[in-house]
């Protein structure tokens, strides 16, 4: 034995010698019995999307538990808290005479984590000779890992773990008692005698988020009739831990409560070995291939399209199935369970009505909002100065204010906008927008796309040392009028009759015929 692994061994047992903490007895929680989670969304995301590797929102968690404490000091154990846990934040209630110490172990019981534990320490090695079939079995000592690999030393010197080309498994003696199998938190209590007790633990955790998603389909309409569409929206939660929780009560805040930053969290470390070893032939034997392109099989044929027929007088064929004229005006989705929203000081609470499970890795998906029938108008929008003397197409967008004259009155939380237009085949996408968080009377825009069918053109005709002449010409090549509205982001020089100040900026709404075009002309201040 090498002395390196003497002195190694020696100091492994001066440390395992018995300790003041030994008295202690152990105690295990019951699985919880209620949760509540409550999901805040991440801070400062506004409408983009959700982290999908790690939701950067948090969330209130509150469990119940029953222990059966013993006479004098224990440690109580709760496993399967979230592996984000913010372990300042926990707080257990329900204990005779409350909380001494609380940690927050974060080494799981894993491939990775049983190396960690283990280095500097002996385990047993064996190895099986692929002809013969024997297996031998020696004791070797973990010198390096688990990142990136595991070495150890033996009686033959240093070696890398399942680098030979030979069968190998590690055995090791026994698990460490501070490796758990789940993130857990462990409290030291104190009681007098014996008792069985409910606890009530809570924490805030990081590594959830959630977002809601709207569906906008645009409704068919007669003449004379006002454009409506029906809205919807889902409630989206995200969980990125490895812990589930199973028939929950959720809900979900709208609005940024004031929360100072802090440092990421620490997260329970664990999981696979991933081990690297050097090829075993020469390096000019190694053959070129990045990313191992070249080792994927070949990618699948795509499906067959659907088969589509047409017969005279029929309406186009999809699978063999004939549409239905009910297809033509597509409904928004149906909701059985729908969040109810309750006013939380000044932000807003989305209470599910029924017990969910939040599973693991996973995303789940709540009716949130109904609005069928909104009115909405649809505007041509377009910046002056992001246009020239060659004609350009414009976006359009649609617009209504959360009123309940037009058909809303319902707090908006933000999200994304995927809006939907009919056509002979059903709905189809017209454009995916983004909206802001809208409060009621509020103002509600969602860009939808642009269309080559309604241009614009914005030519210099003149310039002075004080001002700019220019020409603004917006077509419209559309069997129907469009309204259109330019911002002019300057100085307008004079009074110009068709250009009123919206929010400060000065702009040009017109109503532009079917098949015409709408000029303006203005002038704006230069600086001297």
């Amino acid at each position: 034995m090498t002395v390196s692994r003497l002195l190694a061994l020696l100091a492994l047992a001066l440390c395992s010698q018995a300790s003041p903490l030994a008295a202690q007895q152990l105690v295990i929680s019951a699985e919880p019995t209620d949760v509540s989670i409550t999901i805040y969304r991440a801070p400062g995301r506004g409408d983009g999307a959700i982290n999908a590797n790690w939701p950067q929102g948090y969330a209130l968690i509150t469990e119940t538990r029953t222990v059966h404490l013993p006479a004098g000091d224990a440690t109580v154990r709760f496993e399967g808290v979230s592996e984000g846990m913010f372990p300042e934040s926990a707080m257990v209630t329900g204990l005779p005479n409350g909380v001494r110490e609380k940690n927050r172990d974060a080494r799981l019981l894993s491939p990775q984590g049983l190396v960690d534990a283990y280095l500097k320490r002996e385990v047993s090695i064996t190895r099986t000779d692929k002809a013969t079939g024997v297996s031998r079995t020696q004791d070797v000592f973990i010198t390096a890992g688990p990142a990136g690999g595991v070495i150890f030393e033996s009686d033959e010197g240093f070696e890398a773990l399942r680098c030979t080309g030979l069968p190998e498994r590690m055995t090791f003696s026994k698990i460490p008692a501070d490796l758990s199998a789940k993130p857990t938190l462990s409290i030291l209590t104190t009681s007098q005698q014996a008792v069985a007790a409910k606890l009530t633990l809570t924490y805030l955790a990081s590594g959830f988020d959630w977002q809601a998603n709207y569906i906008a389909t645009v409704k068919q309409r007669e003449a004379g009739e006002k454009a409506k569409m029906d809205l919807f929206a889902w409630l989206t939660v995200a969980n990125g831990g490895n812990q589930s929780f199973e028939n929950a009560n959720m809900m979900v805040v709208a609005g940024e409560p004031n929360r100072e930053r802090r440092a990421d969290q620490v997260r329970p470390t664990g999981g696979a070995l991933i081990i690297r070893c050097w090829p075993m032939q020469r390096t000019d034997q190694v053959p070129y291939n990045p990313g191992y392109i070249l080792s994927r099989p070949p990618m699948p044929p795509p499906a067959p399209a659907p088969m589509m027929y047409h017969d005279e007088g029929a309406e186009i064929m999809v699978t063999a199935t004939r549409r239905s004229e009910k297809m033509m005006d597509m409904a928004s989705p149906v909701a059985v369970v729908v969040a109810e929203q309750e006013d939380l000081g000044d932000l807003k609470l989305y209470r599910v009505p029924e017990r969910v499970a939040v599973s693991a890795k996973g995303q789940k998906q709540v009716a949130m909002i109904v609005q069928p029938g909104v009115t909405y108008e649809r505007i041509y929008v377009a910046n002056a100065g992001n246009y020239n003397e060659n004609s350009g197409a414009i976006s359009y967008i649609l617009r209504s204010k959360n009123d309940a004259d037009n058909g809303l009155g319902v707090p908006l939380p933000a999200g994304r906008v995927a809006v939907f237009e009919n056509s002979f085949v059903g709905p189809l996408l017209a454009g995916e927008g983004a909206l802001p968080d809208r409060a009621i009377n509020n103002e509600i825009e969602v860009e939808v796309g642009s269309s080559s069918d309604v241009r614009l053109s914005v030519i210099e005709t003149r310039r002075s040392k004080r001002k700019s002449s220019w020409q603004a010409v917006v077509t419209n090549a559309r069997d129907h009028p469009v309204s259109f509205e330019m911002e002019i982001p300057y100085d307008i020089s004079g009074r110009v009759k068709a250009i009123d100040v919206i929010d400060g900026v000065p702009t040009w709404r017109v109503t532009v015929p079917a098949n015409d075009e709408a000029k303006l002309s203005y002038a704006i201040k230069l600086r001297e």
